[in-house]
Parts: structure tokens; C-alpha cells; sequence
């Protein structure tokens, strides 16, 4: 039976440090699932479903795109984590300052439902510095973030915040 993980975010947007970190799950799960998350608390650029189209379109040509999925996630992130047959969530991890809230989420996620593990993976060190909200900013600011995210991505923050 293939292991599956399930990659939650708001991905609002993708980076390249997202890849990188899906790229390393896939060495340990047969399967990833990005789960594009509303998340209420946040104040998103993109709606769910744009954010859905951007990694679809990002993940197009990655040579490991027969092993990922994408899926819009809503409701509680376990009881998506079991209708899928996943058996564990992953999440990055930056700094130490990434830890305190993910090790928050890990523990009341097991308290939702005990069969589901957490498993935090490193970003690589290349993307240490990246996050979708620097990413935001630089482009607000007029900066270029070619080669921090995927091309089509960079284009539509463009596009989008040369409207506000």
C-alpha cells in the first residue's frame, strides 16, 4: 500500500522553497498531496482556487508530477488526512520561530486523531529566507523574485499588485 502525506498550506503563493520541501517529502512518500488551505486567520491575496491553478500549473512539468496531487482542503485538516487514507502531514520548517506554532499544530492534530503523525522536514538552506509573505512584499516594493518562485507564479503577482 503506497504511503501518502499530505502537504497543508495557504500557498499564497507558492515558492520555490515549497517545491523544495515537496521535493524532499518525495523521497520519503510515495505520494503528496498539496492541500490548499482558506485559512480564515489570513488575509490571502489569492483566492483557494487561484492559488489551486498556480501550483497545478507550477507542478506541470516537475518530472515527479505522477506522484503529486493537489486538492482544495476545508474543514479540519485530519478528518481530510483520514478520508484520503494519508497517514501523515508534513510541514516545513524554517527557524526555530517556525517550530514553536507547527509543534503547537502537531500535538492538537494528534489530540484530533492519534493514527495521524506530523513529520517536519528542513528547508533547504537555499530557501531559508523565503517566505509567500517576503515574497509579497518584494513584489509590492517593485523587486524582482524571479527564481524564487516558479514563473508563472512571479507573473501574476505582478499582475496582481500592479493593481492595488
Amino acid at each position: 500500500m503506497p504511503t501518502i502525506a499530505v502537504y497543508p498550506g495557504s500557498f499564497d503563493p507558492i515558492t520555490n522553497g515549497h517545491i523544495d520541501l515537496l521535493e524532499r517529502a518525495l523521497k520519503i512518500f510515495d505520494e503528496v498531496i498539496i492541500a490548499v488551505a482558506a485559512n480564515p486567520g489570513k488575509e490571502p491575496l489569492f483566492t483557494a482556487e487561484e492559488r489551486f491553478e498556480m501550483i497545478k500549473e507550477s507542478m506541470a512539468d516537475h518530472p515527479q508530477r505522477d506522484r503529486v496531487k493537489v486538492d482544495l482542503l476545508q474543514g479540519l485538516l485530519v478528518d481530510y488526512v483520514r478520508s484520503i487514507s494519508a497517514t501523515t502531514i508534513v510541514r516545513g520548517l524554517r527557524a526555530v520561530s517556525d517550530f514553536e506554532y507547527e509543534f503547537q499544530m502537531a500535538l492538537m492534530n494528534r489530540k484530533l486523531n492519534t493514527e495521524i503523525e506530523t513529520a517536519f522536514i528542513m528547508t533547504g538552506m537555499r530557501w531559508i529566507y523565503i517566505s509567500s509573505r517576503i515574497i509579497k512584499e518584494v513584489v509590492r516594493s517593485g523587486g524582482d523574485v524571479s527564481g524564487l518562485v516558479p514563473d508563472g507564479v512571479a507573473a501574476k503577482l505582478v499582475e496582481r499588485l500592479s493593481k492595488r
